[in-house]
This record gives structure tokens, C-alpha cells and sequence, in this order.
């Protein structure tokens, strides 16, 4: 479970300062789906940063399964991310002068999981193990970081704009493959985005603006990335 308790987070300095998150308290169940909605300026793209580690709060909590990472030293910090959280973001963030393989092996290597070729399988790419980036299309990058991502066997994955540079077929295939990969390896999923319809595939979705959560809900039958509107 994440637990997040009367999280704040200021930016800027003097009377430049501004409050980007207000006080959020919220919870996650672990395996769940959650999505996390909002306007750009909300402060979504913040809390996921926060909430895996990657920017420290002001104040508040992030509580991971009764452990406070907010009270973790940078190495500690650092080491948990490596053991604990996968990330996937609108830019695929992958090294141009290594192929597939090295890619993927990256997030691999960081679990000691030498099992890693079975994860390129997963998300399609069987056929491309030894071609770069370059030679690549969108979404094939995209699935290549999602790879990468679930190489290192993460316990919490986070996504910020996964679909958000695909156009609507390969966004589809994407949210497929990390739906399917959620089931079969049972991480939690911790998702941005501002598209209403990829809420209508979560469990679990939490409304932002503002800087404050202003409604959180529940789907109660999720539907897939074909049934959702685009």
C-alpha cells in the first residue's frame, strides 16, 4: 500500500514561492490501478513525483507498506527506488547508441534479472531485439521503456503521460501490453494523464485541481484499452 498523509510541496523562492501540492492525503492499494486526473498546473505530474520518490516534499508522508520515505537519506532513497519503483514517461528516454536488448537490459540489470529477454517477448518486439531507436517507430520506443520499466521487476510502477506522442492505435497497444503485464506480474499501477477515457480503465481515480484532490472514485467494472473511448 502507498499511504500518502498531508502531503505539501512549494516551488520557487521569496515571493516567488507557490504551492504546487496543498495538503494531499490519499491511499493505494497494492495491485490496484490508479489513474490521476487533473488540468496541466494541477499539480498531478508533481504528486507522481513526490509519491515515488523522485522530488521530496515539504511536509507530509509517503508511506510505503509502514516505511516513511520522506525520512530516507538520498542513498536510501535512491536504493529504494532501485528495488522498488519502475518508471514510464511521455519521453521514451532511451540511449540511442544501445539496441533493444542493452535497453531493456538496463532496468535488467538493476534486479539482477537475467531473465529480461522474456519481458522484450511480453510487450512484442521479439523481432527487433538488435535494432536502435532510430530505426524504431513511437510506439515501438514507448514498448521498448516499458520493458525497460518492468525489466527490474518493480513492486510499484508509475507512468506519466505514457500514451501522450502515440496516436490512438499504438496508445491502445501500449496500455494493452502494461494491463496485461500488470496482471500477469501483479505490480501496482500509479498513472497521469489528462485523458478522461484511459480513467475509464482504472480502479481507482483520483481527481486533481488545484493543488488539492477534489474527488476520488471508483470504477467498479474497469474497462480495457479497446473499449474506451479516445
Amino acid at each position: 500500500m502507498i499511504e500518502v498523509k498531508m502531503l505539501s510541496k512549494f516551488y520557487g523562492s521569496g515571493e516567488s514561492r507557490f504551492q504546487v501540492l496543498k495538503n494531499i492525503s490519499l491511499k493505494i492499494e497494492e495491485g490496484d490501478f490508479a489513474v490521476i486526473l487533473g488540468a496541466s498546473g494541477s499539480g498531478k505530474s508533481t504528486l507522481l513525483n513526490v509519491m515515488s520518490g523522485l522530488e521530496r516534499p515539504e511536509n507530509g508522508q509517503v508511506i510505503y507498506n509502514g516505511e516513511d520515505i520522506t525520512t530516507f537519506s538520498d542513498r536510501q532513497l535512491t536504493q529504494f527506488r532501485k528495488e522498488n519503483i519502475g518508471f514510464i514517461f511521455q519521453q521514451y528516454y532511451l540511449l540511442p547508441n544501445m539496441n533493444v536488448v542493452k535497453n531493456v537490459k538496463m532496468g535488467a540489470d538493476l534486479a539482477a534479472n537475467k531473465d529480461y529477454k522474456t519481458m522484450i517477448e511480453a510487450v512484442g518486439l521479439k523481432d527487433k531485439l538488435q535494432k536502435y531507436p532510430s530505426e524504431l517507430s513511437g510506439g515501438e520506443q514507448q514498448r521498448v521503456s516499458v520493458a525497460r520499466a518492468l525489466a527490474k521487476k518493480p513492486k510499484f510502477l508509475f507512468l506519466d503521460e505514457p500514451t501522450g506522442a502515440l496516436d490512438e492505435q499504438t496508445g491502445r497497444q501500449v496500455l494493452d501490453y502494461i494491463c496485461k503485464l500488470q496482471k500477469q506480474y501483479g505490480f501496482t499501477i500509479v498513472m497521469v494523464t489528462h485523458n478522461l477515457n484511459i480513467a475509464e480503465m482504472a480502479k481507482t481515480v483520483i481527481k486533481m485541481n488545484s493543488g488539492k484532490i477534489s474527488e476520488i472514485c471508483t470504477n467498479e467494472f474497469p474497462k480495457n484499452a479497446y473499449e474506451i473511448g479516445w
